[in-house]
């Protein structure tokens, strides 16, 4: 057994068993509450520069899979859990996440209390921290406080594609057998293509990508700093701007491009695409003191009254009271009054702060990619 240590950098200390890779790593520690779904938060390139922390108990019962990845490679900095387990059981399975985390040189550390550390990150916020088994408990602290905050940080560079390409992950679409269609397999025909869209990269999920097919559009991928000017000369149907890691204030030439295609083409924008719109709006976004992580958030929509239980992964938020007459807030979350979704009503432009497309989590939110074709329709 390796032990290993995990270093707060208020000073606050931990001790368990290191697996996976062994050597030092640091990054801002925050806690997901989803209860499944560890291989897909792991892949999510808006984990970039974090350390996360399952607060479900177990974690790596049913292994690993490449059809659950959202990206190409894990992108945490280090896996926190209670217990890991390491003979999983699944038809699906490929790999144990102990294995999975040494090819990809991933620190986890188990036989931790993530519920005296969750509590302790509600209490007094998302930090810096490290997971080491090498360092003393005085030197780990002393590089967690010498590791980049992520307050003015820019992971989006990291984490967008190099290239431009068109999206083909899949040419039939899983779903679940249905009795009333007489349907035999886990795949059926996927629609065909409505419209013709561009998807700005930032990190983007690759559950996103399928969602946008499944709903029938077709979907270029394209650099996070691709200019206003080429995306344009495309003659898109409309454009979708990604989720992704980081400060959305730090993305300056981000907001500048995108500025450039408001009210030119329909806009839709998921998490860090919604933040990105509250700064090209003229509006500010915040850090949040621990940031909303899991499958379980409320939020209402204030136009129906609807209450929808949605999959969120953010540390940053809209300010409602920096954004212009002209922006509507559209949805709120429930736990803490946050802005979760806001709409021009000059443009056509609407952007959500959660996940319609989950994975992991609910499916109550898919509804927006509807709306998206509903937008760009109007707007044609």
């Amino acid at each position: 057994m390796t032990t290993a240590i995990l270093a707060l950098e208020d000073g606050r200390t931990f001790r368990g068993r290191a697996f996976g890779h062994t050597g030092t790593t640091s990054g801002e520690i925050c806690f997901n509450t989803s209860m499944t779904g560890y291989q897909e938060i792991i892949t999510d390139p808006s984990y970039r520069g974090q350390i996360v922390t399952m607060t479900y108990p177990l974690q790596g019962n049913y292994g690993v899979n490449p059809e659950d990845a959202e990206s190409t490679s894990p992108h945490v900095r280090g896996f926190v859990v209670g217990e890991l387990c390491e003979i999983p059981s699944s038809w699906r399975s490929q790999q144990s996440l102990a294995d999975y985390f040494t090819e990809h040189k991933i620190i986890g550390i188990e036989e931790i209390d993530t519920r005296a550390l969750t509590k302790h990150l509600r209490d007094k916020g998302a930090m810096r921290a490290v997971i080491s088994t090498e360092l003393s408990e005085e030197e780990a602290i002393k590089t967690a406080n010498a590791a980049p905050s992520m307050e003015g940080s820019d992971f989006v560079k990291e984490v967008s594609t190099k290239e431009s390409y068109l999206w083909e992950g899949e040419s039939r679409l899983w779903t679940i057998p249905s009795v009333t269609t007489n349907q035999t397999t886990n795949y059926i025909d996927l629609p065909p293509v409505k419209y013709r869209i561009i998807a700005y990269d930032f990190g983007i999920k690759h559950n996103i990508l399928r969602s946008l097919r499944q709903s029938g559009f077709e979907v270029e991928v394209v650099n996070s700093r691709t200019p206003a000017s080429e995306v344009l000369a495309k003659n898109p149907d409309g454009v979708f701007l990604s989720n992704g890691p980081g400060d959305p204030a730090a993305l300056t030439y981000i907001h500048e491009e995108v500025k450039q295609l408001i009210g030119k083409v329909p806009v839709f924008g998921i998490c860090l695409g919604h933040q990105i719109l509250t700064h090209c709006f003229g509006g500010t976004t915040y850090k949040l003191k621990f940031g909303h992580r899991g499958g379980n958030h409320p939020v209402k929509d204030l136009r129906s009254g609807k209450v929808n239980i949605t999959a969120q992964n953010h540390g940053f938020a809209t300010d409602d009271s920096s954004l212009p007459d002209y922006i509507e807030v559209t949805h709120i979350n429930l736990n803490d009054q946050t802005v979760e979704g806001m709409r021009s009503i000059k443009d056509p432009v609407f952007s959500v702060q959660h996940h319609p497309e989950a994975a992991p989590g609910p499916n109550d939110d898919k509804g927006f990619f509807d709306e998206f074709i509903s937008l760009i329709e109007g707007s044609k």
